[in-house]
């Protein structure tokens, strides 16, 4: 998933941040609400994470906007404040869920896979290509009996082909959709992370399913169903 992590304080956004990469999400962290307000403006997210306390705009306040705007990504609130009072303040702003700092980081990747679960467009936690399934929740790649885990480069780049397949993207498309708000890859950066998930493929004997479409781009498929 592509989240927008919204979180002042470093010493808590690096470790968030650490957690949410870890688990192959693709994440823009932002340390203000001004920030913040620019991205959800300018780019589409599957998950919001924001905490209330910002400078700028608060997290409830981006909630309002973000809600206001028509968009229905799941947002978790990450706050200190833990009255009823105030989570029902959140929730009446728009948030799908609260979590009270401080926060468990295992317990925050839970709460993530159960946004998810709930979001229409995310239904389901494994993908599946034919006779290839990528499994969401542990980043593992099956075929048969085989058995692969994936790094969480390669997992980000397979999970955005498989949730696109057939089609050819091109390098513009997937440097937008697999580098973070601020990252500037370099010119061969979509190709070099093409040929490596190519050779992790070689080890179920797919990866001649990912096809470079010269002056295109790059195609995942199955080629049985490409018969059809």
């Amino acid at each position: 998933m592509r989240i927008l992590l919204v979180e002042d304080d470093p010493e808590q956004l690096e470790p968030l941040h650490f957690a949410l990469t870890r688990s192959g999400h693709i994440v823009d962290a932002a340390s203000d609400g001004i920030d913040a307000e620019w991205l959800i403006g300018e780019k589409d997210y599957d998950l919001l994470i924001l905490d209330w306390m910002l400078p700028g705009k608060s997290g409830v306040s981006l909630c309002q906007f973000y809600r206001k705007s028509g968009k229905t990504a799941p947002i978790l609130i990450l706050t200190a404040k833990d009255t009823t009072a105030d989570k029902v303040q959140g929730l009446d702003a728009g948030a799908d869920d609260y979590l009270v700092k401080p926060v468990d980081l295992e317990e925050l990747l839970a709460r993530v896979r159960a946004l998810r679960r709930r979001s229409p467009l995310w239904v389901g936690d494994i993908l599946q290509l034919g006779d290839l399934s990528l499994h969401l929740d542990t980043m593992h790649l099956t075929r048969g009996e085989n058995r692969l885990k994936l790094g969480s480069r390669d997992f980000q780049m397979l999970e955005y082909f498989m949730r696109h397949p057939g089609q050819v993207l091109t390098r513009d498309r997937l440097e937008q959709a697999l580098w973070e708000w601020g990252e500037e890859p370099e010119s061969n950066a979509v190709a070099a992370r093409v040929k490596r998930l190519r050779k992790r493929l070689q080890e179920l004997d797919v990866d001649s399913w990912l096809e470079t479409v010269y002056g295109m781009g790059y195609r995942l498929a199955n080629p049985i169903n490409q018969l059809n």
